[in-house]
């Protein structure tokens, strides 16, 4: 990952003060989004270090989740499959809950998204206190398939989400 490139994306991420709520200093992806070069080079960096032939499917969280996930399984030449909020998905789900730093959340994957001994690679835009993503590896298991890694664009590193993963199974772009 070259430090050119990683500046060249640094560039393209917001601070925006005080969002959601005060004290909160929200990084906003969506001037990275709107410029073409800035998510193709995102998408290539999320890719360079997997390995192709050993991945299956990609799983997206929701929602930014499902902008890089669906990009990077184009990528990779594989299937995307949603992590999306409870009531969203039409057919028989697994669930789990899991505790965020202000209350408690859930998310579901379709019973039938993963085959079992299948590999995949969990994609979202930000890793905090990796709650949901330790709550969409679970889900993944449930489907029998095994998380192969990991990908976040930007890594928050005060509050050390990483640690509550297989650090050797996570990469990330951009930290703050």
């Amino acid at each position: 990952m070259s430090k050119r490139r990683v500046s060249f994306l640094r560039a393209r991420i917001r601070d925006v003060p005080n969002f959601p709520k005060e004290g909160i200093l929200f990084k906003d992806i969506t001037p990275l989004l709107a410029d073409v070069e800035a998510f193709r080079v995102c998408i290539e960096l999320m890719a360079e270090p997997l390995e192709p032939e050993a991945i299956d499917a990609v799983v997206g969280i929701e929602s930014r989740g499902f902008m890089f996930g669906a990009a990077l399984a184009d990528k990779l030449g594989v299937g995307f499959i949603p992590v999306r909020k409870p009531g969203k998905l039409p057919a028989a789900t697994y669930r789990v809950e899991y505790d965020l730093e202000y209350g408690s959340d859930a998310i579901e994957i379709h019973q039938d998204a993963l085959s079992r001994d299948d590999r995949v690679v969990v994609v979202d835009d930000l890793i905090a206190t990796g709650g949901t993503a330790l709550a969409t590896k679970e889900l993944v298991q449930r489907c029998g398939a095994e998380v192969a890694a990991f990908v976040f664009l930007i890594n928050l590193v005060d509050l050390d989400g990483i640690a509550r993963l297989d650090p050797s199974r996570v990469i990330t772009i951009l930290d703050y």
